[in-house]
Formats: C-alpha cells, structure tokens, sequence
C-alpha cells in the first residue's frame, strides 16, 4: 500500500496570520489535530497541531513564566518557547519544518517515519501543494479494512 491509498483527502489549510484562538476553534469544529499552514500560493509553510496549542500563557501551561523582556533572552530555543506559549498567531507558534512525504511513498516508510520522529500526522504532498494528510486513524481504518476484507473471502 501506499500514502495515497489511505490518506484523508479533505484536508483544511489554515493561513500563517491566522489567530490562535481561531486556529483552536477550527480544529475543535472539525475534530482534527493538526492544520497545515499554507502560504497565500496554497504551498506548505509548516504546521499547527495540539501539541503546538497545549503550553499557552492563557491557561498557565507554559513552559516559561512571563518574562519582562522577551527579545532579551540569549538562548533561542527559550525564546522561541517564551513565543510559542504567547504568540498569538499561527506564524508565532507552527512548527516550520512540518514532516511530510509523497503519494507514492509505501506505507510502510510513513509508518516507520511517524514511529522515529514520534508524531501524530504526517502530510502527504503531490504536486508541490498539500494532497492529503495521514494520521494513526488512517492506519485503524486501512487494518479494519484489509481484515474485514479478508474475512469476507
């Protein structure tokens, strides 16, 4: 089997200046986890999940206290976690480097990508643009498919 085989096909797309809290209410409506980012082009800038949404200043769950002066902190990786936790827009708080793969990459490579790189979702690209998403339930729905397949034979 392949990517495109068993990827979501209706994939929502947010933009990079798009608010957090409307980012948050998106994926709540629709009962997803991740939104990819997509430039005004439609092309791929990155990636805002659940993860990305649970240490917020708004619910006390950031990792950094507030900090008087932000710009002020040598370290980037605190920065950037400081920005993470009180950007208010999806370019402040989306993972860039979003993980992705093609339509015709076989399954068992997706797999074994999302199994090393510890994620939830992995966005499957054709076309330089965004075709579909695959996420664990993607795996749950293709077993029960092959297995209930199999038994009606």
């Amino acid at each position: 089997m392949k990517a495109k085989d068993v990827m979501s096909v209706e994939v929502v797309t947010i933009s990079s200046r798009t608010t957090v809290l409307e980012a948050a209410k998106l994926m709540l409506d629709r009962r997803i986890s991740g939104l990819p980012v997509v430039n005004e082009e439609g092309r791929l800038v990155g990636i805002v999940t659940e993860g990305d949404l649970m240490r917020r200043a708004e619910i006390g769950t950031e990792l950094l206290p507030s900090i008087p002066n932000p710009k002020a902190i040598d370290d980037f990786k605190l920065s950037g976690e400081y920005f993470k936790s009180h950007g208010g827009r999806v370019e402040d708080i989306m993972t860039r480097d979003a993980v992705r793969v093609f339509e015709n990459t076989p399954l068992a490579e997706v797999a074994a990508l999302m199994a090393l790189k510890g994620i939830k979702r992995v966005l499957v690209m054709g076309n330089d643009k965004v075709a579909g998403i695959i996420s664990r339930a993607d795996f749950l729905r293709a077993l029960v498919s092959r297995v209930s397949q199999s038994a009606v034979r």
